[in-house]
């Protein structure tokens, strides 16, 4: 198992409030479920040393429901005050890398794994080794409460065929005052009240919420967001807040909802935009490209991610994609915008591409200001799609390790850049400059021709690089993308290696020391 992988769950398969989480003496250990089995699956324990519950956060169990697994990837971060944390973020791990939901190649009628655990009213064992392993790591656990993290097609609330947007729980568990209060603190940031979470009772015979409740004793819930329509970045923060809200009402509870990032190590810390104003799809491709290669930590964050000081404490870089640079603005908002300004300012990197590159600007009314430029034919934004030819500079290719200075690029509708004359701010450099362009809409010739491309800025003590056109879209120049990060990041930290170990059928819960 290739322990690297484990800091980029989202793909190869995603705070506290403007700090990280306070120091707080936890013991972090973990290991394998099933390991040297193709099953092998990662789990982590944060063990505070303070007696307490036994809770298990579980995600990934489907592969098509990535969000649950994304937000147990940042809660094995968190800090606890007494108890103890078990997190297995991905039960599934080749569904979750297949985008199924069932176990690819499993046979007929043993397919979804969550139905294959011992049923009710039976002495049955699990069924498949999946199911087998991860029931003896459970079991091995004893936890007092295990909580696992789904996702539904629809909202229960217009659509109850689905159980999208709720908290499942059994009848006999009795659980509805904590329910509840888990289900005020994730309804608070939701505003269409047909989206909001509710509660619902029961679960499906062969789940591992029900055998655990009914085979083991504990009090387990199933928490449900919902995939359509919903940026992964507002559903894995869904998630979090319900989790937190039930560790909170613990006792347990040692940092804010929003931590999503270890504190320190040695990997880079990504923030990629992933909210309104640009597509869903634009973060998780721009995640793909930098989780391709190793010492790269990525998170997806969205407006309230932003406004509530996630980049400042958690990150040492942020990526804002292609879309719409005044609709990026529009919802991030002021207080989001003046984050990401302080963010930078305080010495971390701004990379903007295409629609990002637009929202960075100092000439808009909406924009962040952070280099000393405007666009230029702002009458002609629209100026087309396709590919164009570019020329690095010098410098150019030197930071963004181009070994041929002349490259054929994909640009869309991007920024043409030019000086915005402000005296505040050292002029920018030029990285690239277009040696072709695209007149389509009227849009006239020789205005893009020789106009930069690329172009490197200061803002305080960080760095901003802007890409008009795309290089993420065209996997040769996906370097380009990792030394934009890697010029621009205001740190360079390592997390140490971790020594996974065997957690197979019928072994106990062993442990070693996991580094963070």
């Amino acid at each position: 198992m290739n322990t690297r992988r484990y800091f980029c769950v989202a793909v190869l398969l995603s705070v506290c409030l403007t700090v990280v989480c306070p120091v707080i003496a936890v013991e972090r250990t973990g290991g394998l479920i099933a390991a040297g089995t193709k099953w092998a699956t990662p789990y982590y324990v944060v063990d505070s040393k303070v007696a307490g519950p036994v809770v298990m956060i579980t995600g990934g169990m489907h592969g098509n429901e990535p969000a649950g697994a994304r937000a147990a990837e940042h809660i094995r971060f968190w800090t606890i005050r007494r108890g103890k944390l078990i997190i297995a973020p991905r039960l599934n791990p080749a569904a979750l890398a297949a985008g199924r939901r069932l176990i690819p190649g499993a046979p007929e009628g043993a397919g979804n794994l969550n139905r294959n655990f011992p049923k009710t009213g039976r002495q049955g064992k699990a069924i498949g080794a999946p199911a087998g392993a991860i029931w003896a790591f459970v079991k091995s656990a004893r936890p007092d409460w295990l909580i696992d993290l789904h996702e539904g097609f629809a909202f229960h609330k217009s659509n109850p065929k689905s159980t999208g947007a709720s908290i499942i729980s059994l009848p006999e568990l009795k659980l509805g005052d904590t329910v509840r209060l888990m289900l005020d603190a994730v309804n608070a940031s939701v505003s269409d009240e047909g989206k909001k979470l509710v509660a619902l009772r029961g679960s499906a015979n062969g789940s591992l919420a029900r055998s655990a409740a009914q085979k083991l004793g504990a009090k387990t819930m199933i928490l449900e967001t919902c995939y359509t329509d919903q940026y992964m970045s507002l559903r894995t923060r869904q998630h979090r807040l319900m989790v937190h809200r039930l560790l909170k009402h613990l006792k347990m509870a040692g940092c804010q909802s929003d931590c999503m990032s270890p504190a320190g190590g040695s990997v880079v810390r990504v923030a990629i935009y992933n909210g309104p104003g640009t597509g869903n799809s634009t973060g998780l491709n721009l995640e793909k490209v930098l989780c391709s290669r190793p010492g790269t930590l990525v998170r997806l964050v969205g407006p309230p991610d932003i406004a509530a000081g996630v980049l400042a404490g958690q990150f040492d870089a942020v990526i804002f994609g292609g879309g719409s640079g005044k609709g990026q603005a529009a919802n991030i908002g002021a207080e989001g915008g003046k984050a990401v300004g302080e963010f930078v300012k305080g010495g971390g990197g701004y990379l903007g591409i295409c629609g990002g590159a637009y929202l960075a600007t100092s000439e808009y009314k909406w924009g962040l200001k952070i280099i000393d430029a405007r666009t230029v034919d702002r009458k002609h934004w629209k100026r087309g799609k396709g590919k164009v030819k570019m020329e690095l500079t010098k410098l150019g290719a030197a930071i963004l390790g181009a070994r041929d200075r002349t490259v054929e690029i994909i640009y869309a509708n991007g920024p043409l850049l030019g000086p915005c004359g402000r005296k505040d701010l050292d002029d920018y450099e030029v990285l690239a400059n277009f040696r072709g362009e695209i007149n389509e809409n009227k849009a006239p010739k020789g205005v893009m021709l020789n106009s930069p491309a690329m172009i490197l800025g200061r803002f305080g003590s960080g760095k901003v690089i802007l890409f008009s056109p795309h290089p993420e879209k065209t996997e040769a120049l996906h370097g380009f993308v990792h030394r934009a990060v890697a010029h621009i990041a205001r740190r360079r930290t390592k997390l140490p290696a971790s020594r996974p170990i065997s957690v197979g059928v019928g072994s106990g819960l062993r442990r070693t020391p996991m580094g963070v």
